[in-house]
């Protein structure tokens, strides 16, 4: 199972605790097992260890982060850099082309693409390995974690699947509605779109050559701010 944590971000909404100098994802804020406090970096690492040791992750950040991730889980730990900070999407690209053309890991294998800061237990990242087996099947495009809805929120996308099975095609998505139409989607099956997915590395490589003009993972990063 290969995973790309997302860890652009600012993280402001913990201001002024968290802020463009020190994001919150990297605050020693929960207490662990043996007492000490770790971050939501060192959190989320520990537990995709727990459920699978020897996943490869790749952090995909900007480069002002570099330092305090290495800080916190090691200097063995894979990274793709930002070299400025745009959207998800071209973060999500040049991650992909840095496991194809820098790790060298197959176009064919799964990833699984998940932001850096869920508050969850050790089920969740089952559900990414499950993910994962979804999205190395040769008929499978894109695969996304739908998540129970347990209020209306205005927060939140909502996927709204063709069927309640636990395994279904997306009929249409909704970005972030008003709590009335949040309810009435709720009331027809819709999910949170909590923003993680699996796919073959060559889904995104194929989708980023039709939208983008580049060759390569450092034709790429050379572009990356245009």
């Amino acid at each position: 199972m290969n995973i790309v944590l997302l860890s652009g971000g600012s993280g402001k909404r913990l201001w002024p605790l968290s802020n463009d100098i020190r994001s919150k994802q990297f605050i020693k804020i929960f207490k662990g097992a043996d007492g000490d406090y770790e971050s939501m970096l060192q959190r989320v690492y520990r537990q995709i260890r727990t459920v699978d040791a020897v996943a490869p992750i790749t952090v995909a950040t900007s480069k002002t982060q570099v330092s305090a991730i290495c800080n916190q889980l090691g200097d063995n730990v894979s990274i793709s850099v930002e070299p400025c900070r745009r959207d998800t999407f071209p973060a999500i690209v040049l991650a992909i082309c840095y496991l194809h053309d820098v790790l060298k890991i197959s176009a064919e294998e799964a990833v699984v693409i998940c932001p850096v800061d869920p508050y969850v237990e050790n089920e969740y990242f089952a559900a990414l390995q499950e993910l994962s087996k979804l999205a190395e099947q040769e008929e499978t495009g894109l695969v996304l974690l739908g998540i129970t809805p347990t209020y209306p929120s205005e927060k939140y996308g909502y996927i709204l699947p063709e069927t309640d099975a636990d395994v279904s095609k997306v009929n249409t998505f909704k970005e972030k509605p008003d709590a009335q139409a949040a309810a009435e989607y709720i009331s027809n099956g819709a999910l949170w779109n909590g923003g993680v997915f699996a796919c073959k590395l060559k889904y995104v490589l194929q989708k980023a050559h039709e939208l983008l003009d580049f060759t390569d993972y450092y034709d790429l990063y050379a572009k990356y701010e245009t």
